[in-house]
């Protein structure tokens, strides 16, 4: 039977612990963008930016800033889809391997996209604002939250999963309108589906948490 209210963080902190918290955080960062004066706001953008400045000199605190910041606040279909994702997820394999899936989603993706520009603007491949572009939130780790789960469910919902998720992804790099974060999200994809092997050893057997 199909519950769909497990496919949201319940208030019982051992079920969901980690996108629970999770959550409460991306709860935030919208209001502050939303309220706080543009100055303030445009730093807070420029500082957890996750571009190829950034990751040379503050690699660590641009990479944890740049996940603090989701498209649309925690009310669009994004986050939504995000949070049911990871909740699912979570359930499934817990808040220690769900949290181990975003983060190597979320940090590989970014690294491999971005690192490289530096060194392609003197080569002449890149404009020279490419090392300093705006670049956060959490699209990388929701990829491999996606691959990752859907090695969990059986073959007729995983197959259409990835088909439909993988072939919006490409529709996106093939559109050409952003292609390093378009090329990162196909790279988190396949970063969760490499993971097949560690969450299915954890969920094998394991039902989804009980409210």
């Amino acid at each position: 039977m199909v519950r769909p209210w497990r496919l949201l963080p319940t208030p019982a902190p051992t079920c969901t612990p980690f996108i629970l918290g999770y959550a409460a955080v991306l709860v935030v960062t919208p209001l502050i963008a939303e309220y706080a004066a543009p100055s303030l706001v445009h730093a807070l953008h420029q500082g957890s930016s996750t571009d190829a400045a950034h990751l040379a000199r503050t690699p660590v605190p641009a990479l944890a800033a740049d996940a603090l910041w989701i498209a649309g606040g925690m009310l669009s279909p994004y986050a939504l889809g995000f949070l049911m994702v990871l909740t699912a997820l979570e359930r499934r394999v817990g808040g220690p391997r769900t949290a181990g899936v975003f983060l190597l989603g979320q940090v590989i993706a970014t690294s491999a996209t971005e690192v490289p520009g530096g060194p392609a603007v003197p080569a002449g491949h890149l404009p020279d604002s490419s090392p300093h572009r705006l670049d956060h939130g959490v699209g990388f780790g929701a990829a491999a939250s996606v691959g990752a789960l859907a090695g969990l469910q059986p073959p007729w919902l995983r197959r259409p999963l990835l088909t439909v998720f993988g072939a919006s992804l490409v529709a996106d790099l093939v559109a050409f309108t952003d292609p390093m974060t378009n090329r990162g999200h196909l790279m988190a994809l396949a970063i969760g589906v490499a993971t097949w092997p560690l969450v299915r050893r954890q969920g094998r057997g394991r039902p989804p948490a009980a409210d």
